[in-house]
């Protein structure tokens, strides 16, 4: 593949860093030298574009008009452990597969595994029988048979590609996928790196869920203990700490639920790396350095910063988007940013990733030469869910000395209180007054145009007290706030009201029709739904008309955020930037929010809509979505 213009230095996609501890002494020779042998055996299973210099990873990327992939049971590496995983191409993650916009590929899946299997190309827009999603657009693919998957390349950008068959997705069956564009890039870098974010567990899938349904908090070690109730007494007082903890007594509920799955259960992994391992990219001072981030994580949701650099934000979900300088985003699974750095110091950088619950991390450096490091930033503390997050509200006037605790913990963490700004010259002892219904309206709908005598079509029943743990008393868009744990810090984190499309999406008309889910579920059981009702339990599709502008508003009754996902179209999300809504494949939403995409279909056929946590999809949050 020829370089593009922007690449006055090769692509080449890292260099990691190599530490083998010698244990020669401890054993006799022969051992040690067949342990380094099978240390050396299982490195190179860490894809090229992961783990070799520039021109050797450059050399190593799939590219071309036919591509042959082979899914199959591989060791690896986590860590200090070996694993079982399932790969593509005997590599954890796959190899990175680069194509050009407007080219006709055909990639040969063969599945080497002893149960049915499948790869959906993650945010591709393709007819729905390539799409990849077994019992929706085909059967899958049996053991010891190849799929041919055919299609054209319609678009530009940073994506991924994966298993859509049970539990695969997290074994490691997931790679990047990238489509430079036909068209010269707007983007101008030096070097190019792909930094893909995922967690391993060495428990499957379905033992996770097993233990979930029998404990909601199973993997939650990060409770409110004995030690911190008496410290909370101690700094707040009797009554906001007995209001506090007993508000979440009384909804059978925990303030700390803040992840199903934590570092309890999860390595989190950068580019198939432990932190340990520190994988590393290659700079020199001044170069304009392109980092693209795809989480591929089953179940987290990471919030990424390199300490004394800025970021600049120039690709969301594959598609361009105006520059926004930023020292912090977060991302839920399945969604990915394109960002540029500039560093001027000849000195390492850590590229630091932690998740939103606190209770782990991951790393890499970007640095001048291999073999360097940089600190890991100070950990902040455990965020805890709020009232906002319950999407509760009190009569006017009414204290709530809970509150008090709740916002100051908060901050003590790195983030205000959620959607209450910095509460300056506020009583933090009291609630929100209850907003009346044109309020409420216009708190969800300030970022959206009206649509004349239209009234949002639910596609299930009334969902109060129907299939949910909870109801939130009132739901807002809430895309200003950078979520629980985030802001009140002094660094500019990244909010979905900042991302405007770099040039308008063809189809500017307004929405003409309204359709509204509800994200439901309940916790405490673990069972997750769309208008309370599981996949299994949905008896028709949602439908869409091919060619029409709809709006679509996704209503989350939990206190969970979630990835929401469609497949075959893009999502515009309204957030008021007007003819630059920017595209979305995937939207997290935030506990007792209300966000509205656009959406014009454009292919016939059925498409899957789903959380992308995989653990709340395969517990029901998923439904088709027929385009007709």
């Amino acid at each position: 593949m020829k370089r593009g213009p922007n690449e006055k230095l090769s692509r080449g996609y890292c260099a990691a860093s190599k530490m083998i501890h010698k244990r020669i002494s401890r054993r006799p020779m022969l051992k040690a030298i067949g342990a380094a042998g099978a240390l050396g055996a299982l490195e190179t299973l860490l894809p090229p574009w992961s783990r070799l210099a520039a021109a050797e990873a450059q050399a190593a990327e799939l590219s071309g008009d036919t591509i042959d992939l082979t899914i199959s049971e591989t060791t690896v590496r986590i860590g200090e452990r070996k694993a079982t995983a399932k790969t593509i191409n005997g590599m954890l993650p796959g190899p990175l597969i680069r194509l050009r916009e407007g080219q006709d590929v055909t990639l040969n899946v063969t599945n080497r595994l002893k149960e049915s299997s499948s790869i959906h190309w993650h945010g591709v827009l393709l007819p729905p029988e390539m799409d990849g999603v077994p019992g929706v657009s085909f059967a899958g693919i049996k053991p010891g048979e190849t799929f041919v998957y055919k299609f054209r390349i319609k678009q530009y950008g940073t994506y991924w590609y994966h298993s859509h068959s049970p539990g695969q997705e997290q074994a490691g069956v997931y790679a990047p996928l990238i489509f430079d564009p036909i068209n010269p890039d707007p983007v101008k870098y030096d070097r190019d790196y792909v930094v893909v974010l995922s967690d391993w567990s060495f428990q499957s899938e379905s033992a996770m869920i097993s233990r979930l349904k029998k404990r909601a908090g199973y993997f939650n070690f990060q409770q409110r203990t004995l030690r911190e109730l008496a410290s909370d007494l101690a700094e707040y007082g009797t009554r906001a700490t007995i209001d506090n903890y007993a508000m979440w007594a009384r909804m059978r509920m925990e303030a700390t639920d803040l992840a199903d799955a934590t570092a309890n259960v999860y390595t989190y992994l950068m580019n198939g790396q432990a932190p340990n391992s520190n994988w590393t990219c290659l700079f020199s001072p001044g170069e304009r350095v392109r980092l693209r981030f795809i989480n591929v994580g089953a179940m987290t949701i990471h919030d990424v910063r390199i300490p004394g650099l800025k970021m600049t934000i120039v690709q969301a979900d594959g598609q361009n988007v105006q520059p926004v300088e930023v020292d912090e985003f977060r991302f839920g699974p399945a969604e990915t940013y394109d960002v540029i750095v500039t560093p001027t110091e000849d000195r390492a950088y850590t590229i630091f990733s932690e998740t939103l619950d606190r209770s782990g991390y991951t790393r890499g450096t970007l640095a001048p030469r291999s073999g360097m490091t940089a600190p890991l930033p100070e950990r902040r503390l455990r965020p805890l869910r709020t009232m906002t997050d319950m999407g509760m509200v009190m009569p006017e006037g009414k204290e709530m000395p809970g509150m008090k605790l709740a916002m100051d913990k908060n901050r003590k963490a790195g983030g205000e209180m959620a959607g209450m700004d910095t509460m300056q010259g506020h009583d933090h002892g009291k609630m929100p007054a209850a907003p009346s219904k044109h309020e409420m309206h216009n708190m969800a709908g300030m970022a959206r145009s009206e649509i004349p005598g239209a009234v949002p079509v639910k596609h299930g029943p009334d969902m109060h007290g129907i299939g949910n743990q909870t109801i939130p008393q009132v739901t807002s868009a809430r895309l200003d706030d950078p979520g629980i744990g985030l802001g009140g810090s002094g660094r500019k984190v990244l909010v979905y009201t900042d991302l405007m499309a770099l040039e308008p999406f063809e189809d500017t008309r307004q929405p003409e029709r309204e359709l509204e889910i509800h994200l439901t579920g309940h916790m405490e059981r673990f069972m997750w739904s769309l208008d309370g009702k599981k996949y299994s339990q949905a008896n028709e599709p949602v439908r869409f008309r091919l060619g029409e502008r709809l709006r679509w508003t996704f209503v989350n009754d939990t206190m969970m955020e979630h990835t929401m996902h469609l497949h075959g179209m893009w999502m515009q999300l309204e957030n008021g930037a007007g003819a630059h809504l920017p595209n979305k494949h995937t939207v997290l939403v935030k506990p007792a929010e209300r966000v509205s995409v656009a959406i014009t279909p454009i292919e016939r056929g059925p498409w899957a809509f789903h959380c992308h946590l995989i653990m709340h999809m395969a517990s029901g949050m998923f439904r088709v979505v027929l385009v007709s």
